[in-house]
């Protein structure tokens, strides 16, 4: 068989161009030399991704992006890669401020998304970085001394992820961007799995306008705002709700009344916000990229006799709180991310970077650019979806992605009652 060296020469492979051709001679020649009985193999690949069998007893296994539900089921056909793999993988998430997501359903997702492929527990750490770039470098570092093969990176800012890249690079550790782009990083060292970001803040600009017409706000006077200018994702969120929003603007049925700096941080999200109401006193509804920001700013609205169904506001992640204040009617929606679809296509991912195998193109779906250095790096693109209290019973309850005894409990009963839920 392989042995280590080769196994990760030929997931270095997979980033050429000619990687396909190389990895079959490799197959080739290992038959020569008498290791292993069979090999086959299949290319309907892009440059970096070819779907390629060059196991010594069995095709390698192929999973798609549109395979994985929240029984995690799916995620078995991987066993065989997990078994051929060497080394851990180690996922490293942001914080636990700027979006309850990441103790709520990352890691225990990522978690279960290895187990559910084979992959021994005491190979897959999870950890925070709390919100300290010092730190998120320092676990990287870390697991790759203890033995890390592929990590999984989230970190806040591009500059944390660039060196993060540079350092797994130089110790031949293969890297996927997770739910967040590195921007900046060197061409080749990574891949990307999250949601199709663009099309989350469509969903959020879409979203606003069919509220502002179903809660009859005649005049709309608008306040968009956005998540921190330094982190790409909330770059294309606002390239996609101001793409929605901007005929409303110029032809003059909206008005545009302030565009706060823009923050992850929910108190200076609320501080933005007061400081706009404060100098705009006609301002009645506000795009918000995300539930967290919304939550104080719906209190504050709430504190001044802002009533249900008067100001729209928007958000995403469906949390708890988000999808509260949905169904009690002082936000219009949320856009709604499987996690446990991420998590699963980010694990399988690693799954086939662990054993040096290519992923397929059913899983590796799409190409996206890095803004900074005009790459092109293999993405899995997930597609989100947009929860009002109309669908939340066929969507996040279906899920079990929040329990129904806590969205329903106390005051929110009626709410649930309202739309169906039990």
């Amino acid at each position: 068989m392989l042995k280590a060296g080769p196994t990760r020469w030929l997931a270095s492979l997979r980033r050429s161009p000619f990687g396909f051709m190389a990895v079959a001679l490799v197959a080739s020649a290992a038959l020569v030399a008498g290791c292993g009985s069979s090999s086959s193999s299949s290319s309907t690949a892009s440059s970096t991704s070819a779907s390629t069998s060059t196991s010594t007893s069995a095709a390698t296994p192929s999973i798609s992006a549109t395979s994985f539900t929240n029984n995690f089921s799916a995620m078995s056909a991987l066993m065989s890669l997990a078994a051929a793999g060497k080394g851990k993988v180690a996922a490293i998430l942001p914080d636990t401020t700027s979006s309850t997501r990441y103790v709520e359903f990352d890691a225990p997702d990522l978690k279960k998304a290895a187990a559910a492929a084979g992959l021994p527990a005491s190979d897959m750490i999870v950890q925070n970085a709390l919100g300290s770039d010092s730190t998120f470098v320092t676990d990287a570092q870390s697991d790759i001394t203890n033995g890390a093969t592929v990590l999984l990176i989230d970190p806040e800012d591009s500059g944390t992820g660039v060196t993060v890249q540079r350092y797994a690079k130089a110790h031949g550790v293969a890297v996927v961007d997770y739910d967040r782009l590195t921007l900046g990083a060197p061409a080749g060292t990574a891949d990307y799995v999250s949601f199709n970001n663009v099309h989350v803040g469509q969903l959020i600009g879409q979203g606003f306008v069919s509220c502002v017409a179903a809660w009859h706000v005649a005049k709309p006077n608008v306040v968009v705002m956005r998540g921190d200018p330094t982190d790409n994702n909330a770059t294309l969120f606002a390239q996609g709700y101001n793409g929605v929003l901007k005929s409303y603007f110029s032809s003059g049925k909206y008005k545009l009344v302030a565009t706060p700096a823009g923050t992850w941080k929910p108190p200076v999200a609320l501080t933005e916000f007061e400081g706009a109401f404060t100098a705009h006193s006609n301002i009645n509804s506000a795009v918000i990229p995300n539930d967290e920001n919304g939550a104080p700013i719906i209190s504050y609205l709430q504190s001044h006799g802002v009533k249900a169904k008067t100001f729209p506001t928007t958000g995403q992640d469906a949390t708890l709180t988000g999808l509260q204040n949905v169904l009690s009617g002082y936000q219009c929606g949320t856009v709604y991310k499987p996690i446990y679809l991420e998590a699963q296509a980010a694990v399988a991912l690693a799954m086939y970077l662990r054993a040096g195998k290519p992923a397929p193109t059913s899983l590796v779906n799409a190409s996206t650019t890095d803004p900074t250095t005009k790459t092109a790096v293999p993405s899995v693109l997930l597609t989100p979806e947009w929860v009002t209290p109309a669908n939340m019973k066929d969507t996040i309850v279906k899920d079990n992605f929040v329990p129904t005894a806590q969205l329903c409990g106390g005051k929110y009963a009626a709410d649930c009652k309202a739309a169906g839920i039990a």
